[in-house]
């Protein structure tokens, strides 16, 4: 995932780990060899088109609405038709109010109607204080969670690992987060939910107390749900 660090200096660029404290209290129930976070990848302003959401200072903020609001009355100013005048005026009376596109109701037509126009804040912003810039990778979890991201867990043997996915996926689809192959063969997820996991004080214990089951390709993931695929080799 690719995280633009808008208006903010002496952040190295680069991959960063997501260090939630969820998957260190995990790794001390399970053993495993390693202990893996979700990570990110930081990029500056210039790459701020190819990325999935946007950190930004709060010095930022008025840069990142001004942008959009520029391009807005620019497209105002050019006759549009009637169904793209709807959506530009919904638009730029939500910049007026100092709030970000991506927090703006609109329905597929209208954000297909808009989807080529390059605007900042349709990606999903995060703004930061000082405080959390300065320690930035403690503020990671927040920027997933508000950039509709959610994370699984898989635990044991190799690796206690954390894997980022959309919110609203399917167990199907987390499948093919880890490899193609688990998800052409897929057959059940075994799903744990984290707070049975670590009430019950570990995988085998959550097993043994009936905490585990048995869910289809359709499921709907939760935010930290420890999973094991079955699936066709």
């Amino acid at each position: 995932m690719k995280i633009c660090l808008f208006g903010i200096s002496g952040v190295p660029l680069g991959k960063h780990n997501v260090k939630d404290s969820r998957l260190d209290q995990a790794d001390k129930l399970v053993e495993a060899k390693k202990k893996i976070y979700v990570q990110v990848d930081f990029v500056g302003e210039d790459e701020i088109g190819d990325a999935e959401a946007i950190l930004s200072s709060e010095s930022g903020k008025p840069d990142l609405i001004l942008h959009d609001l520029e391009f807005i009355e620019m497209r105002l100013s050019r006759e549009p038709s009637a169904s793209e005048l709807v959506v530009l005026n919904k638009t730029k009376a939500q910049l007026e109010k100092e709030e970000f596109l991506f927090k703006l109701d609109l329905n597929a037509d209208e954000k297909l109607q808009i989807a080529s126009y390059g605007l900042y804040t349709l990606k999903p912003v995060v703004v930061a204080p000082q405080e959390a810039i300065e320690t930035v990778d403690e503020f990671l979890p927040k920027v997933l969670e508000a950039s509709n991201n959610i994370s699984f867990l898989t635990v044991g043997g190799k690796e206690n690992r954390a894997w980022i996915i959309r919110k609203g996926v399917t167990a199907w689809e987390a499948a093919g987060t880890i490899h193609s192959d688990i998800q052409k063969g897929f057959i059940r997820a075994e799903i744990t939910s984290y707070e049975d996991f670590i009430q019950a004080g570990g995988e085998t214990q959550a097993k043994r107390a009936g905490k585990m089951r048995l869910e289809t390709k359709d499921y709907i993931m939760q935010d930290y749900d420890l999973v094991n695929f079955r699936f066709n080799k």
